[in-house]
């Protein structure tokens, strides 16, 4: 699995770039630098928690979970949340504390080199990661390329503040620069957790809904009078979709199965994601159905087509059926 081999590389990374900044620290003494170091630590434990629920999530569904594995991805993402939130009140508490109890700081040439190449890196590894995660539709992997990206940018900062300390030999930009990094680092945390939450409990995705309501509205089937109730949840790299389509009363069972047919072909077809479609038919009622029905060879039209129905956010995932009474 893709979302697998980079994560494995991920690992690899956060080990090697831990050791760089740990070295960085050794020779500069530099609470910024050590705030960059404590991230790491953080890189390193969410590289390998990542990986294992992305090994977890790839297994497929079985009587224990119907729904597939998916959701674990949610998981390790929280659990990457909350230790970039400790890790951020970490390094406020260092910063304040060299803040009151100064300490001379050391080859700063050195420091700065090494903490500028790891940043270069994890901006690249980040951004390999957000591409993949994406195309994936892994969380997880997405989730960790946000966090080595948001290291980036303090990370550059830190690295800007260290020549900044440099230049002006000013003791406290030290500190200063660990806690403008750290509360960048508690920022980002709040958002991967705030991501995760919404996934675990099902918070409908108005993008995707969004996006979703206007292939359908596009494609729309003569025989397909109505689409209510639709839910949509994903499990990881899973879309799973379940709604009611309203076909002609008389249609036979390879009829109306044809229509589901064609509409789970429409989503597929938008949606290159792994989807599971769960779609329930119903028959129109007339002469309600008739005003918004636009199938002009209908044999039991009761009344005459009045428009078009569009759905709408409001109407396709109301639970009862619409726009014909």
């Amino acid at each position: 699995m893709v979302a697998i081999r980079v994560q494995q590389w991920v690992i690899v990374t956060a080990v090697l770039l831990f050791i760089v900044k740990i070295v960085a620290y050794y020779l500069t003494h530099s609470v910024a630098v050590l705030t960059d170091a404590l991230e790491s630590t953080v890189n390193v434990v969410t590289a390998f928690t990542g990986l294992y629920s992305l090994r977890i999530a790839a297994k497929p569904r079985d009587e224990n979970h119907p729904y597939g594995h998916g959701k674990v991805e949610l998981l390790s993402a929280s659990f990457e949340g909350i230790l970039i939130l400790v890790a951020g009140f970490m390094i406020v508490y260092e910063s304040i504390d060299n803040l009151l109890h100064p300490h001379q700081i050391k080859q700063l040439d050195a420091g700065i080199i090494l903490i500028a190449t790891t940043a270069i890196i994890n901006f690249l590894v980040g951004a390999w990661c957000i591409r993949v995660g994406r195309k994936q539709h892994s969380i997880a992997l997405e989730s960790s390329g946000k966090h080595l990206q948001s290291d980036t940018w303090t990370t550059a900062g830190i690295v800007a503040g260290l020549i900044l300390l440099r230049l002006t030999d000013i003791a406290w930009i030290d500190s200063v620069v660990a806690i403008i990094s750290a509360i960048i680092i508690i920022v980002e945390g709040y958002k991967i957790i705030r991501q995760t939450v919404a996934g675990i409990t099902d918070e409908a995705d108005m993008e995707l809904l969004e996006q979703l309501i206007g292939v359908l509205n596009a494609n729309k089937r003569p025989a397909w009078i109505d689409l209510h109730n639709l839910r949509i949840i994903k499990y990881g790299s899973i879309l799973h979709l379940d709604c009611h389509l309203t076909v002609p009363w008389y249609y036979n069972v390879n009829e109306a199965h044809a229509e589901v047919d064609a509409l789970d072909q429409l989503i597929r077809n938008n949606f290159p994601q792994s989807l599971e479609m769960f779609v329930h038919t119903d028959g129109c009622v007339p002469p309600h159905s008739c005003r918004v029905c636009p199938l002009t060879e209908c044999p039991v039209r009761k009344e005459a087509f009045e428009g078009r129905l569009e759905w709408t956010f409001q109407n396709i995932t109301a639970n009862s059926k619409h726009g014909m009474m």
